[in-house]
């Protein structure tokens, strides 16, 4: 297959974009049966499914909890500004859809490094209702100062914050570092904020399997850690039933036949700050 370009807008950053490393988002673009990847992301994607065919429901249940906690807080919350950090590649039912199909006014802030993502943030995450809000920041979550005081730009930090770390910590090399990083946007944010966080754990050994193949491809490793050090994201936090779970298991939806079963790699909560 020849390996066709990506449906991008062309400005200065798609000379930034590399082609020849597989990169993480666009590996989990291609899982999700997106277009936006290159033919080295697709093969490092079906090497991964050789290692870990979960994979592929791993990413969908992925944006299926992102949904149900985004949904959770807008509406049972009364959540209206959401700081998304390490939002990834844009796809079906991004954040700001799911928030201001709840609630029109809300206030959304993406916040990612990567030229690929800015790419296909300025085109598609646009907002959605006249009343509300949709912004990008170009920031590392690695510098949560920095993107705490751009997003003071647009959010009120006087009023609640949903804050998502959505499957991205493991690419921080050390765990302490992932709990400052945590702490530091958490400690900036009121009082009836909430965190929704999740990660990939090193419960299953074939996912840790994969995730040390794909250091090996040259991408930015991801570090499964186990599901205390993911719970201790959410110290000082009030869990929202029903607490760490499998991403599948959190509050899923009603199903006519049968139940959905748990994911045993991946592992997240939502919590609200006293």
């Amino acid at each position: 297959m020849a390996d066709e370009q990506p449906n991008h807008p062309r400005d200065e950053l798609a000379t930034e974009i590399s082609r020849g490393v597989p990169h993480s988002a666009r590996i989990w673009n291609y899982w999700m049966g997106g277009k936006d990847n290159y033919e080295v992301d697709r093969a490092a994607g079906d090497a991964g499914v050789k290692v870990y065919p979960d994979i592929v429901t791993m990413a969908v249940q992925s944006r299926q909890f992102l949904i149900r906690a985004v949904r959770y807080l807008a509406s049972e919350a009364g959540i209206r500004q959401f700081l998304d950090v390490g939002t990834g590649l844009p796809t079906m039912q991004n954040t700001h859809e799911v928030a201001q199909q709840v609630a029109p006014e809300s206030k959304i802030v993406y916040v990612d490094n990567d030229p690929l993502v800015l790419v296909h943030a300025r085109a598609l995450l646009r907002n959605t209702t006249p009343e509300g809000v949709t912004a990008y920041l170009d920031a590392d979550f690695n510098d949560p100062d920095v993107i705490i005081a751009d997003a003071r730009n647009v959010l009120n930090f006087n009023q609640p914050i949903g804050v998502m770390f959505m499957g991205v910590l493991g690419h921080v090399a050390e765990f302490d570092d992932t709990r400052s990083i945590v702490g530091r946007v958490m400690g900036a944010v009121p009082s009836g904020s909430y965190l929704v966080l999740w990660d990939g754990n090193d419960t299953n050994q074939a996912y840790v399997d994969l995730c040390e193949a794909y250091t090996k491809t040259g991408g930015v490793p991801y570090i499964p850690r186990g599901n205390e050090q993911i719970g201790q994201c959410f110290e000082g936090l009030e869990m929202v039933d029903p607490g760490l779970v499998s991403i599948s298991q959190w509050r899923p939806a009603t199903t006519a036949i049968g139940t959905d079963e748990p994911l045993d790699s991946a592992y997240g909560a939502v919590a609200r700050k006293p």
